[in-house]
């Protein structure tokens, strides 16, 4: 069993409000009518558990959740490829959360990576999973 609560009324959106993705997503399921729950990265902590369950749930590892193309990381990091355990990319999370590379919607008990605001769109309309 994992440390994020599921409910399969409630879409969960993980972002950071940081970044322009991250902005428009939080308008979107705000302006819904859909049970929600949000979190921004940036000013609620997320644990070094919950972000191997996030990464775990989309099928991938934590370091594929980082934006290595954003300038802040290669203004730190340089432009050579990075290798950092599990901890070491928790931690670029953690300190910089606009490093997010996509918004994460947890919806019922699936994990959903969206990459551009038009893809939450599918997950507005009621469904036959009962999420209204």
């Amino acid at each position: 069993m994992g440390v994020i609560a599921m409910d399969k009324k409630q879409i969960t959106l993980y972002y950071s409000s940081k970044n322009s993705l991250g902005k428009q997503l939080n308008a979107y399921i705000e302006s819904s009518a859909k049970k929600h729950l949000t979190i921004d990265i940036s000013k609620t902590n997320v644990t070094g558990t919950q972000w191997v369950e996030l990464a775990d749930g989309l099928g991938k590892n934590i370091s594929d959740l980082v934006n290595i193309e954003h300038p802040d990381f290669t203004s730190a990091y340089g432009n050579d490829i990075i290798n950092l355990d599990t901890d070491g990319w928790l931690k670029v999370l953690d300190n910089n959360p606009s490093l997010l590379k996509n918004a994460i919607i947890i919806k019922s008990n699936k994990f959903i990576e969206l990459k551009s605001a038009s893809d939450f769109k599918q997950y507005m309309e009621p469904d036959s999973s009962g999420i209204e």
